[in-house]
Order: C-alpha cells, then structure tokens, then sequence
C-alpha cells in the first residue's frame, strides 16, 4: 500500500485486503493504530495497492519492516491516480479514500477504485501463505468442472439456523 501526505511517500506491505462492494466498487485493507501508515493515510486523499511480482520478495520484506541490508532494494515511485504506484509491480488498484473506520487496534481504511494498471507480462503475482513466500503451480491444468456438465456432485447441507 502507498499513499503520498505532503510530499512525503509512505509504503507498507499489508498481509491481506479484500473486496468490499461492486457498487461503487470499493476495498478495503486494516492497519495498526499504531503504525506510520495510519497518521499518514487519514492525511491523504487517496493510496495504491501494488500487487508485487513473484521476483519482488525483497520489496514486500523492506515495506514490512524486515529489511536487515544498510541499502533498500531498488523501486521507484510514480505519480498515478489515487496515490503513488510501485512502478513494475504486477498490478495496481489507484483508490480514493472512501472512509475510515475504528476496528478495536486497528483503522479499516475504505478506498474507492478508481484506476487500474496492468504490468508487463507475465504477472506472476508474490505470494505469502503459511508464514512463507511461495509461487503459484504454473503448470496447465485441467478447469474445474461446471455445475451443469453432470461432472461436479452438488450436496445440499441443512441450515439448522435457516427456519425457511
């Protein structure tokens, strides 16, 4: 996530954020009180999500606070819509700051999207699950089967909450 308060830019790496409405279209990330990034995205108009690429491991450790090196990994900044994007990032969502909500320790930052930004191909996305980074299975796999093409089982469950 990047947003820009005063002249001064502001990066960090969020471990999710979610789709919140198609109508207007609207996502959402949560950050600590506590954190830089919380003074600085309620001073902002707007911020970036930037979908890091599967060689940018390096970028997702500095923005999370990890870096151990003297010298930040090489990026760069560039002006776009909403906020700053990560130039050669995967992709980018530019969004307007829609709302901020108290969530206990942390804000619900709401943003609207307003542009979106493809990379270069290919956009092999960085991902981290089960406290590592992983790529995804490249490989040509068969689709999963449609509900109608008498592939797939469909099971029903009982709803005991669900008096209809």
């Amino acid at each position: 996530i990047a947003t820009e308060a005063g002249k001064e830019i502001h990066g960090m790496t969020a471990n999710a954020f979610t789709s919140l409405s198609l109508n207007p279209v609207l996502v959402l990330f949560c950050v600590d009180k506590r954190a830089k990034m919380a003074d600085f995205i309620q001073k902002a108009r707007g911020f970036s999500i930037n979908f890091l690429r599967d060689d940018q491991q390096a970028l997702s450790t500095y923005f999370a606070g990890g870096w151990k090196e003297p010298k930040a990994p090489p990026f760069r900044f560039v002006a776009w819509e909403g906020g700053p994007r990560l130039e050669g990032c995967a992709s980018a969502l530019g969004c307007r700051l829609h709302k901020t909500v108290e969530g206990g320790d942390h804000l619900i930052i709401i943003g609207e999207v307003l542009a979106l930004h493809l990379g270069i191909e290919p956009r092999y996305p960085l991902v981290f699950y089960g406290g590592m980074y992983r790529k995804l299975d490249r490989r040509e796999i068969e689709p999963a089967p449609e509900i109608d093409s008498g592939k797939a089982d469909i099971r029903v469950f009982y709803d005991p909450w669900d008096e209809t």
